[in-house]
């Protein structure tokens, strides 16, 4: 599990930088400031949990159960949910799309996987190795 959090975590990592940028760059001139916020909190969101993936890589070398594991399912499903439906949204905005069907409910269960993440990880620190 430790080679799939630290690479997620790291590929997640970069890609939130990259994002950021683009949004700060190329974005601004396309979009209001109000949408413009949407995207930036999926980018850092995104980086937040880019790192916790890696620090659960790191933990899960010492660490070995399965809900570090699962911590890490979860940051990773969050990541692709939260922040990719708050790009998402952006995205169709630009296109001129005013509906958006149910892209928005998306994004709190993102939240929640992230949630669940939190507290596996937790779980998993707090108990004893097999």
């Amino acid at each position: 599990m430790n080679k799939t959090a630290l690479s997620a975590g790291v590929l997640f990592a970069g890609l939130s930088v990259i994002l950021g940028a683009f949004g700060a760059h190329a974005l601004k001139p396309l979009i209001g400031a109000e949408q413009l916020q949407v995207f930036e909190t999926g980018a850092r969101y995104q980086m937040y949990h880019s790192l916790a993936l890696l620090a659960v890589g790191i933990l899960s070398i010492s660490l070995k159960n399965k809900m570090i594991a699962w911590s890490a399912n979860f940051f990773i499903i969050g990541i692709l949910l939260f922040s990719g439906s708050l790009y998402t949204m952006t995205f169709l905005k630009i296109k001129g799309q005013v509906g958006l069907g149910g892209l928005g409910l998306i994004t709190p269960i993102g939240g929640l996987f992230f949630i669940l993440g939190w507290l596996f990880f937790l779980i998993g620190v707090l108990k004893k190795s097999k």
